[in-house]
Order: structure tokens, then sequence, then C-alpha cells
């Protein structure tokens, strides 16, 4: 994985996964087609999931979390967040180097040893100056440090079985944040296999989503998010000597193609 890959995949201070999916695949040929009862059950089965898991989230703007992200035992991050009192702590971790934030009310903090011709001491950033894509809010919809919605926006199907969900994502459809994310291989081909690509969730006994799990497989690498520590307390400290972000660091944040 190329530095340069490593820095187009940071959004929202987590880096994503920046490396290749591998070469396509050939297309397989489907099932034979469903019958209209059997596609309705499926669908009825699949919203019920999917309203199991969006609920399952709903502690993001409740209380304070702590959420882990692993793809491939390359890239990871821990991250505690409270949103409710406006606080974020978060580290990610990649070959290439890493990346820590912290957030206090409207302030975000930076530091890292990834960008060029930028020291590797805390900087404050400049909310104006920082690219959309980039964006860092505490605001209801902004604010899930694990990247859930994005998983759940990309379900194909899913099957809820007590507290246990599982079934499949288009891994084509899950777009850039926080978290797991894909790029397809050097020619902008994902493998076919990726538009059905399995995965599996768990829910406590309160409800809350604990895990979302896509195991490796037709060329995608293994990934996972976890939620814990719920309604823990949530410490960040003001970094020290903390000088304003550079200009020729504004450029380099973001998804885009520059970067």
């Amino acid at each position: 994985m190329t530095r340069r890959a490593t820095l187009a995949g940071i959004s929202a201070g987590l880096l994503l996964l920046g490396c290749s999916v591998g070469a396509p695949t050939k297309s397989e040929s489907g099932p034979e087609p469903a019958t209209v009862s059997a596609a309705s059950t499926d669908a009825t089965a699949t919203a019920e999931a999917v309203g199991l898991l969006r609920a399952g989230t709903a502690f993001v703007n409740q209380t304070s979390y702590r959420s882990d992200v692993d793809i491939a035992s390359q890239i990871t991050s821990l991250s505690r967040t409270d949103n409710v009192h406006k606080r974020m702590d978060a580290k990610t971790s990649a070959p290439d180097g890493d990346i820590e934030i912290r957030m206090i009310d409207d302030d975000v903090y930076l530091k890292s040893d990834l960008f060029r011709g930028i020291g590797d001491g805390w900087m404050l950033l400049d909310p104006a100056r920082v690219p959309s894509d980039f964006a860092l809010s505490f605001a209801p919809g902004k604010n899930d440090s694990g990247g859930s919605g994005r998983l759940i926006d990309a379900i194909v199907t899913a099957r809820a079985e007590g507290l246990r969900i599982s079934g499949t994502v288009d891994a084509t459809r899950i777009v850039p944040g926080n978290g797991i994310s894909f790029r397809p291989g050097p020619d902008g081909v994902f493998p076919d296999s990726a538009r059905r690509h399995a995965f599996r969730a768990s829910l406590d006994t309160e409800g809350r989503l604990v895990s979302f799990l896509m195991p490796q497989a037709g060329g995608l690498p293994n990934a996972s998010l976890r939620y814990s520590d719920f309604g823990a307390t949530v410490t960040v400290a003001r970094p020290p000597q903390a000088i304003a972000a550079p200009d020729a660091l504004y450029p380099q944040l973001g998804l885009g193609e520059g970067n």
C-alpha cells in the first residue's frame, strides 16, 4: 500500500483502506429467479433486520462509546466518542504512519507523521479551511466514529436470528467515510463478488450494535467494526503547545485524487 494511497484515504480523522482489492473475477450465472412470494419474504426479512441495525446505532447520539476498526490487520483505529458532551479522542495506525485526532467542543486538533512538509506536532485546524469530506462534527448524522451507517446503507439482503444478523452487502456502495471502506483495483474495477459480500453483525441485550464483520473473500480483505464501553467517561485534554495548522496541510486533507 503506497503512501499516496494512504493519504487519499483519510476522512474524518480515520484512515480508510487505500490499497486495491484485487483483480476482478469472472461473472457467475445467478440463481434461478425467485418466486414473487419468496422475493417478498426476503424483502420483509431484510427490512426488519435493517431496522434492528439502525435502531441499534441510536446510542451514537445518546451516550459515549468506543469504536474499533480493523482492516486486514493493516489499518486499525480506536476512537472514544461522547457526542453529548462534545468530546472525541481517536488514533489510527497504518503501515505508513499514524494519525491522531482530538475534538473538544468546536476545536479540532490533529497530529500525524503522514503529511508532506508538515511537522509531527499537534496542530489546531481552522474549520473554515477543512475540505467538506474531511469535516469533523458532533452534529447528528455526522458523529459516528465507527461509520456503521455507511455499512447499513450498503446492505442487499439480511436476516435476523435473535441478536445476530447476517446477510450480504454491496461493497461498491460503501461510500468513503469513517471506518471501513474499500477501493477498486488498479483498473478501477471491483470483483463481481463485491456486490454480494457476506457480513454478520451482533446486538447486545439492550439492542445496541456491538459488531459488524466482513470476512475476507473474493478479493476483499477481512474488515471489522466493534462498539463497546457505552456510557464510559471520555476525557480529552487539549494538547500542550499546539500550533495553528500551516497552509500546506489543508490541500492534503480529504479524499481527492490530488492528495
